[in-house]
């Protein structure tokens, strides 16, 4: 297989080993980034499954130590959003705002997209207080903060910020899905409490630049004023960017080598950076042998 160009898209765990291990083969593949590389890792409050670190390690000290690692080998993270990936002419099209590129083979490494709090109506001034994800927030202190969600997010997001916050876990339901580990931590965090059974019914200002939420739960409504609402309700992948033709096609071209899907973007339940590592290091590999044969 004669490969003209090799496109990475995202650089988070899955893109950003991808992309080290080719350059361990002497190949040279163009990586695009949108952000900031890490990936979710930018929102995880300590990463206890990855091998080395026995006492866990924080996302963000994580990615530090990806990027030294991706700069001591060279590898270089272009910062461009692929706003379009399209499969025509036995070939890649990938096209950012600054301009277009093809390829031979692309590895789609984008992990995915937070699902938005849809049922709210949220006030245009209120609009950059309401998020989907923690990192933003990392370095806010005295504040009240509402999260809605009982996965792991929600509660890891939770304990990230508890340190200097006060933090409020609202739980559309009865039922929490996190880790009993990280449900144990957060009913032992005194700056965490936690509701079931409560929804947001409307989002309205307060004064001082803060967030009224009217909660519905069995024992009626109630008001909840905090500083800023986050949504953890569930992530879906990040595929945006691809057209539908080249998702109709996609099997068939993963089946030809030509195409891979690795980490996030469609793992589901799967979300791990151990997992997201090993399939970027077996994509090179597969890419690798592509190429000798």
């Amino acid at each position: 297989m004669m490969i003209k160009n090799i496109i990475i898209i995202g650089a988070g765990p899955a893109g950003l080993t991808t992309a080290l291990q080719l350059k361990r083969y002497g190949l040279a593949p163009m990586v695009f980034e949108r952000a900031e590389v890490g990936g979710l890792l930018r929102n995880a409050n300590l990463v206890e499954n990855y091998p080395g670190f026995p006492e866990g390690i924080p996302g963000p000290k994580l990615i530090q130590l990806f990027d030294a690692q991706i700069k001591r080998l060279g590898v270089r993270v272009n910062f461009e959003n692929i706003i379009e990936l399209g499969w025509e002419g036995n070939e890649f099209q990938a096209t950012s705002q600054a301009g277009s590129y093809d390829a031979g083979v692309v590895v789609i490494a984008t992990g995915t997209k937070p699902r938005v709090l849809t049922h709210l109506t949220i006030p245009a001034e209120l609009r950059e207080k309401v998020m989907y994800e923690v990192y933003p927030l990392l370095n806010i202190e005295g504040e009240r903060v509402a999260i809605v969600g009982a996965g792991d997010a929600a509660f890891d997001y939770a304990l990230n910020l508890s340190r200097k916050n006060e933090v409020i876990i609202l739980n559309r339901g009865a039922h929490v899905t996190c880790l009993p580990l990280l449900w144990e931590r957060a009913s032992l965090t005194p700056c965490i409490t936690y509701r079931q059974n409560t929804c947001i019914s409307r989002v309205n200002s307060a004064p001082n630049d803060e967030i009224l939420l009217d909660c519905e739960s069995a024992e009626g409504t109630t008001s909840i004023v905090v500083n800023y609402l986050i949504g953890a309700i569930g992530r879906e992948p990040q595929l945006d960017f691809v057209s539908p033709q080249l998702l109709g096609q996609a099997s068939e071209l993963e089946k030809r080598g030509v195409l891979y899907m690795i980490g996030d973007v469609k793992n589901g339940l799967y979300r791990q950076t151990a997992i997201a590592t090993g399939e970027g290091l077996l994509a090179a590999m597969k890419i690798y042998q592509g190429f000798k044969e």
